[in-house]
């Protein structure tokens, strides 16, 4: 039986293999069954990512100066439902995820995510993935534009995300989840 002109217009749907096939110079997710893939992150992009790694994982990873309990990771492969993620940092709650498995992705979403913005990226982030990190229920979204040298931080509450925190420059962080510290915003900038 022939296929109808719906079935046979429809685009195929991105698999795991496709992100497997990508160059390996990219970064490659499925967001709503599409394929995106993107350079390597900027210099800047990259070094804002490293250093507020760098503020968190003393304090949350390995409880230096701060309560611990936490696994934050770089560029994790968040595998949710038919999605593939790869936000710049994510963490876990090891209350939530007590073991951490030598695995190529993982299918628990996190609690808290971070996507630093690009032009690359941008849209992505803000429009194909934030819908897919609310119906998940991440409980955290932080949003950094090392361009603009802003951060916004997001909360998912009653199905949908709420501003609770905007800064900007060199300005003071202490924000939820990781409110047991402050660190300036400028330390993310060259």
């Amino acid at each position: 039986m022939a296929a109808s002109t719906s079935e046979a217009l429809a685009p195929r749907r991105a698999t795991y293999q496709d992100v497997l096939d990508a160059p390996a110079h990219q970064v490659a997710e499925i967001v709503d069954g599409a394929l995106h893939t993107h350079p390597r992150p900027a210099m800047l992009h990259a070094l804002a990512s490293s250093y507020l790694g760098d503020e968190l994982v003393g304090p949350y990873g390995k409880g230096r100066g701060g309560p611990g309990g936490w696994w934050i990771v770089f560029e994790p492969e968040l595998h949710l439902g038919e999605d593939i993620l790869v936000p710049d940092l994510a963490g876990w709650r090891r209350e939530r995820m007590p073991e951490f498995h030598d695995t190529a992705y993982v299918t628990l979403a996190p609690d808290w995510v971070c996507e630093v913005l690009s032009a690359s990226t941008r849209r992505l982030d803000l429009q194909g993935k934030r819908p897919i990190y609310a119906r998940e229920e991440v409980r955290h979204l932080w949003l950094v534009d090392p361009t603009d040298r802003t951060l916004e931080a997001f909360e998912f509450r009653d199905g949908e995300w709420v501003l609770i925190a905007a800064a900007k420059d060199d300005d003071p962080i202490s924000i939820r989840p990781f409110d047991a510290i402050t660190f300036s915003l400028g330390d993310l900038w060259p």
